[in-house]
């Protein structure tokens, strides 16, 4: 940039910040500010559009253009050239503004004898807060180092709106951080909390903007960055050799770390008269709108490091550390852009819910809340953006929506839900230790999904008579590489001391798809559900499964063991897998190791294929179990991941009710117990459907015993299933509206 321009641009930014720090109202600053930023740039006209909502922005300040249409101007996203710079978050340079495609004549501005236009995006960290737009009468396209300059004034005004300088009267000039906000996300594990904020990863305040001495402030970023570089060097000195995959993002750090191209950006931006702290977050605002655009997952992930790399670089230089600064409230809901279940474990009970602007209903993050009964939202957009540590914030697990800052109205309402809630809770208490006995006499076992040693203390309180499914894959997705076999059986030894004598079944490695070991290699797949994972990897890898198989074993120490494997897809899979596990006990005889009082070995049926096994199966296994979660995604071609389809499908649609009647009666006819563990299985109308259709055996998560166990007491099973059949022979597509037409008419 010429010495001359960034005179001009440096005189622009000192004058900006003369104007900020005038005492006086949003607007008043905002007329203030076009009008310097036309006088120093030499234009006839500076507009300033700030979003009044997600979709509409208004015109909140201009020089040049007719006053009267101030805060009366208002345009759609994506509408005319300013609407399409707040769309695509790049700048709009044109000579001949009238005839550039996508132009929309707005007469109430007076803006027809204007030629030229350039827009810039005002925005942060890669979210879009509104447009800068200045014009003239003469045509001619703004020049590189003009564009530059609009750009980083942009960026200082962004950065204030943050910081509130701009507030006043209307939607678009309302303080930040202080409205209510309701944001609809996607439900990874249900539930209800009322709670504050605490933000895993809290936003860098930068509250210096403006320098007069850019050679003060590259020295400072010179020496910020060269402990940057530092201290990537020393973790990938402290990395595993044998993590490739962390080796690979620790050699992408240090890639962007000594980046020339990253670190003349920040210098020209220093140049231009921002401060070190400002450069780095400007450049970090390009980056994520690059993000934005690329449609490729690696290159995605890559500027996901950039990021990364950008925070560490903004808290060396403000000195806000890598800490939250706030302390954990009594009711914390954790708020963050995504986090892994290492992370998540840390917090652990503690956390009354948890939002996620990104994460999937498959994530590590999702099973390990879960895990620890913890109400989970992810894909709840701009939350990270919005939420400040202590804000009251409500999360609602079962409809998929955040009430961020709620008012008076939704809060009572809330309330109310919880203290109903509660009452319902006492009712379930009262008959914790009663059996789900129905009115006609048939007794379902209700049993409880666990998968840390956290969860074992819900069993003696949840009612449960044991624990229906054990996720082993938890101790192996929590840990930066491969747990010891005396780790493991430390582990499945105090998970039977815990269940005090009861039945756990212990399900055997199920990673893959959507759960990939931190220290396993990426499998490039199109279709991961569909592809290598489960007891597939479990065959394919013997000596992980083998490991795991004599630690069981030995967790078992002379009780009983229930071993379950996961994803059988046919007879032959399941007879390697059980083979496997009867050799294992060989061995350990052999060795004079102490054997199980006894075994059972059972599978988990999670796709349509095992339904139609051979008899010889249904003979073979010592029990199976349903994995209602898979099962019903393979069966309807649905893509429990995809939002758009995962809810379009009821399970209690008669054709897949017509599939659990056909394992039901497979089992039956041989006598092998069957249960049916999932999402499902602990929502109560499910629950009841299915024991009508002949299961005795459910496996949920610990808070839905009681609700399920309410309503089982209270139906007779005879009535519910001649509902069902009634419904079905009447051509009805689910059996749901008369199954509830029926409870709506029970006492």
């Amino acid at each position: 940039m010429a010495d001359s321009i960034e005179t001009e641009s440096r005189k622009l930014l000192r004058r900006l910040q003369a104007t900020l720090a005038e005492a006086g109202a949003g607007q008043e600053r905002l007329d203030k500010i076009t009008s310097l930023i036309a006088d120093s740039m030499r234009t006839e006209v500076c507009s300033i559009y700030l979003f009044r909502d997600p979709d509409t922005l208004e015109l909140c300040a201009t020089e040049g253009l007719n006053p009267e249409a101030v805060h009366k101007t208002r345009m759609r996203i994506g509408e005319g050239l300013v609407g399409r710079v707040a769309r695509t978050s790049r700048a709009i340079n044109t000579a001949d503004a009238p005839s550039t495609k996508g132009f929309r004549y707005m007469p109430e501005t007076g803006e027809e004898v204007y030629s030229s236009f350039l827009g810039v995006p005002i925005q942060r960290l890669g979210e879009t807060l509104g447009v800068l737009v200045v014009q003239s009468r003469a045509k001619r396209e703004y020049s590189t180092d003009e564009i530059y300059a609009l750009e980083v004034v942009a960026m200082v005004l962004a950065e204030m709106k943050e910081l509130g300088a701009f507030t006043g009267e209307g939607a678009a000039l309302a303080a930040p951080h202080q409205n209510p906000i309701m944001i609809r996300g996607g439900v990874a594990q249900e539930g209800i909390a009322k709670g504050h904020v605490y933000l895993h990863e809290p936003r860098v305040v930068v509250t210096k903007l403006v320098s007069d001495d850019p050679e003060a402030e590259l020295v400072r970023l010179r020496g910020a960055v060269d402990q940057l570089r530092v201290s990537v060097d020393e973790m990938l000195d402290i990395a595993p050799k044998g993590d490739a995959e962390q080796l690979q993002i620790l050699e992408a750090y240090r890639m962007f770390a000594n980046s020339r191209g990253w670190m003349r950006r920040m210098e020209e931006s220093i140049d231009s008269g921002l401060s070190a702290e400002a450069a780095v977050e400007k450049e970090q605002s390009a980056a994520r709108s690059r993000m934005e655009r690329v449609p490729d997952a690696y290159l995605r992930e890559r500027l996901h490091d950039l990021d990364d790399l950008s925070n560490r670089l903004l808290r060396l230089l403000t000195g806000q550390g890598g800490e939250t600064g706030a302390e954990i409230p009594a009711d914390p809901i954790l708020v963050a852009r995504n986090i892994g279940p290492g992370e998540l474990l840390d917090y652990g009970r503690a956390l009354k819910g948890i939002i996620l602007e990104e994460g999937s209903v498959g994530s590590h993050a999702a099973i390990v809340a879960r895990a620890l009964a913890i109400p989970l939202i992810v894909h709840a957009k701009r939350i990270t953006t919005e939420a400040l540590n202590g804000d009251l914030v409500l999360v609602d697990g079962e409809q998929g929506i955040v009430h961020l800052r709620p008012d008076d109205r939704v809060l009572a309402h809330f309330t109310d839900k919880i203290a109903m809630q509660a009452k319902a809770q006492e009712r379930y208490a009262s008959i914790r230790d009663k059996p789900a006995e129905t009115l006609c006499g048939s007794v379902i076992s209700l049993t409880m999904n666990a998968g840390l040693m956290a969860d074992l203390p819900s069993l003696p309180s949840s009612g449960a008579e044991g624990v229906g499914l054990f996720r082993t894959e938890l101790q192996f997705l929590t840990r930066s590489k491969v747990p010891r076999r005396s780790e493991l059986a430390e582990i499945y030894a105090r998970v039977l001391d815990a269940a005090d004598g009861k039945r756990v079944v212990f399900r055997t490695l199920d990673i893959g798809s959507d759960k990939v070991l931190p220290y396993m290699k990426p499998q490039d797949e199109p279709n991961p559900a569909l592809g290598w994972r489960a007891i597939r990897v479990g065959l394919d890898k013997p000596g992980v499964m083998r490991m795991q198989l004599q630690a069981l074993i030995r967790g078992a120490n002379g009780r009983p063991l229930t071993v379950m494997f996961p994803f059988i897809a046919q007879l032959e899979e399941f007879t390697r897998a059980r083979d496997a596990l009867l050799r294992e006990i060989d061995r350990e005889a052999a060795l004079g190791r102490t054997l199980p009082e006894s075994v059972e070995i059972g599978a988990m049926l999670e796709t349509p294929s095992l339904a139609f096994a051979p008899n010889s199966f249904f003979e073979m296994a010592d029990f199976v179990s349903i994995g209602g979660n898979d099962l019903k995604q393979f069966f309807f071609a649905a893509d429990r991941e995809n939002e758009r389809v995962r809810r379009r499908y009821d399970t209690l649609n008669v054709s897949f009710l017509s599939l659990i009647e056909l394992i039901v009666s497979r089992c039956r006819d041989v006598g092998t117990p069957l249960s049916f563990c999932g999402e499902d299985a602990g929502r109560p109308i499910e629950a009841l459907c299915f024991a009508a259709m002949g299961l005795r055996s459910l496996s949920m998560r610990p808070a839905s015993i009681g609700p399920v166990k309410h309503l089982l007491r209270r139906s007779d099973l005879r009535e519910a299933r001649a509902v069902i059949t009634q419904a079905r022979a009447s051509g009805a597509m689910t059996v749901r509206p008369a199954v509830m037409e029926w409870l709506r008419h029970q006492n």
